[in-house]
């Protein structure tokens, strides 16, 4: 059966949020510098650098960044598997 656009989006943002927070736990187990350490827990980022805007009256900042390590990556394919198997 085929999925909706909506519903591939939100497994892929599930599965690294999943992933993300996992991530966070074994980080916490985990002696800084360690080579595991810098396998599960350390990130890339990329993204847009931030745009501000002051308007006199108002003050605006936009911009993103996207975290992706390897309990990220592990996430969405665990995500993806079980989109796979839903219905």
């Amino acid at each position: 059966m085929k999925k909706s656009l909506g519903t591939v989006i939100l497994t892929v943002i599930l599965g690294v949020m999943i992933g993300a927070i996992v991530s966070d736990v074994i980080g916490l187990f985990l002696t800084e510098g360690s080579v595991a350490e810098q396998l599960f827990v350390r990130y890339i980022s990329f993204g847009p650098d931030v745009t501000h805007w002051n308007l006199v009256v108002l003050d605006l900042t936009f911009g993103f960044q996207i975290h992706f390590n390897l309990m990220s990556v592990i996430g969405v394919f665990i995500a993806s598997q079980m989109l796979r198997w839903y219905r």
